[in-house]
């Protein structure tokens, strides 16, 4: 891929965000050896607000399999069952803004359960992630410190 391709002015900072989608959904941002990503919130049936360091999975299947959208939800009753990333700011419904899906990170909420060096997958909390259980589950990464709440993100583009 020629770097001409890649978009290297942003209008927003990573914690910024946005009733217009003023970046284009789906775009990549890369910063250092983190990639983030601009996707639409969506609260979902349970209304479930946005939370910087809360984790998102994709709103539904369209999301995941046309990648048109890039729609995230905290409401995990609502989503696809895929980590789409984490919040990087307060992102009001039907609003755009930064989440990372690919580093290190901090996750504001604990994981639901795990320890250092196992697999991540969708939580049973509403933003939280968990160990996987299954070898059919989708990975998110690894807890490098699950008691620190430090992961390291490997979220589907």
């Amino acid at each position: 891929m020629s770097n001409e391709s890649m978009k290297k002015v942003f209008q927003t900072k990573l914690t910024d965000t946005n009733t217009s989608d003023i970046e284009g959904i789906g775009v990549l941002r890369f910063e250092g050896s983190r990639i983030f990503k601009w996707v639409k919130y969506e609260a979902g049936t349970g209304s479930v607000a946005a939370v910087a360091g809360n984790c998102v999975v994709y709103h539904g299947d369209d999301s995941v399999v046309l990648d048109t959208e890039a729609d995230v939800t905290s409401d995990y009753t609502d989503g696809a069952g895929v980590v789409a990333g984490v919040l990087q700011a307060v992102i009001a419904d039907e609003s755009f803004g930064w989440i990372q899906i690919k580093g290190v990170a901090i996750l504001g909420l604990a994981l639901d359960s795990g320890a250092d060096g196992n697999e991540l997958i969708v939580g049973t909390t509403d933003g939280a992630l968990a160990v996987r259980a299954l070898a059919t589950s989708h990975t998110a990464g690894v807890a490098i410190d699950a008691t620190a709440k430090i992961v390291l993100l490997d979220c589907p583009w």
